[in-house]
């Protein structure tokens, strides 16, 4: 990706001035420059634009048919591997590169913010499966689904051995910061061709009821409440770093009250942007610890 941003050398025209380069240069939440960057361009696009508000109401009409099919047949005509390869495919062929490049990178935040929790749960042995895909041919592994599954099985384990221990998650003495990588993913170049134009509103959006399709009803009821856990891996953080007020930047709450899968490509959207914003948060207070724990062992 592009290490200067297009909005930071954008004139500013006082009577018409550019509503994402005012998004660009805010910097009330924490979010890396070069994902904001990457978010914004994605976001200002045609495609976003024109053609996200007619594939919104038809991927809604065909997530309530689906439904009302499932209700029937909740485990019929139903194949991952067929819905990955399909997605690695349709994403190479058709979806920005920069919608791209943020997907890849939301596997290894994943990975990493339940890492990071990991380690800085001492007395507890919480078996982790980290997905790092640097390509988009590696999402044909089941990468979706699998990245559903860390996060229950994650949620599942941690709190099986903290009530066993009859404790709850609270700051440890010494913070762990050594899973972050602070985004160093070494994810590839990704496709970009003229028919690489899709946004990546409109292709969650598109998705999502193929997504459906493809699983069964138990796999994407799991997958859309998925998104309701925001709120739980966020307070284990806060936790952690004893910052309660991060927890402001939170969009898919509350995890007790999941919602019905009709509004869940949105949803998913706000999740991304949700873990794009805690990863930035320990990034930063990773390096301020650095810094900190550097500046007390030279004075």
């Amino acid at each position: 990706m592009s290490e200067r941003s297009v909005f930071e050398s954008m004139p500013h025209d006082p009577r018409d001035p550019n509503p994402w380069q005012a998004l660009y240069l805010d910097h009330s939440t924490p979010i890396d420059a070069q994902v904001k960057d990457a978010w914004l361009r994605d976001s200002s696009s045609k495609s976003r634009q024109f053609i996200l508000p007619l594939a919104r109401p038809f991927a809604r009409l065909a997530i309530i048919l689906i439904q009302l099919v499932r209700m029937v047949l909740p485990n019929s005509f139903t194949s991952s591997p067929l819905l990955h390869r399909l997605i690695a495919w349709a994403l190479a062929n058709f979806v920005r590169p920069e919608a791209n490049w943020l997907i890849l990178r939301h596997f290894h935040m994943g990975s990493e913010i339940l890492d990071f929790i990991a380690r800085n749960v001492p007395g507890t042995q919480v078996p982790l499966n980290p997905l790092r895909p640097t390509n988009l041919p590696a999402l044909r592994d089941d990468l979706f689904v699998k990245h559903d599954i860390n996060l229950f099985n994650f949620v599942i384990n941690v709190n099986r051995e903290l009530r066993a221990q009859q404790r709850e998650i609270t700051r440890p003495p010494t913070l762990d910061f050594s899973g972050i990588s602070e985004g160093n993913f070494g994810i590839e170049a990704m496709p970009e061709r003229w028919h690489n134009f899709i946004d990546l509103q409109t292709a969650i959006e598109l998705f999502t009821p193929i997504y459906q399709l493809f699983l069964t009803d138990n796999d994407f009821w799991r997958a859309t409440n998925s998104l309701q856990l925001d709120e739980t891996i966020a307070i284990y953080v806060a936790r952690i770093l004893e910052q309660p007020h991060n927890l402001v930047l939170l969009n898919n709450k509350h995890p007790l009250v999941p919602l019905a899968t009709l509004a869940a490509g949105h949803r998913l959207v706000l999740h991304g942007l949700s873990s794009e914003m805690l990863y930035e948060l320990l990034v930063r207070t990773k390096r301020a610890h650095a810094a900190q724990t550097s500046a007390t062992q030279l004075s």
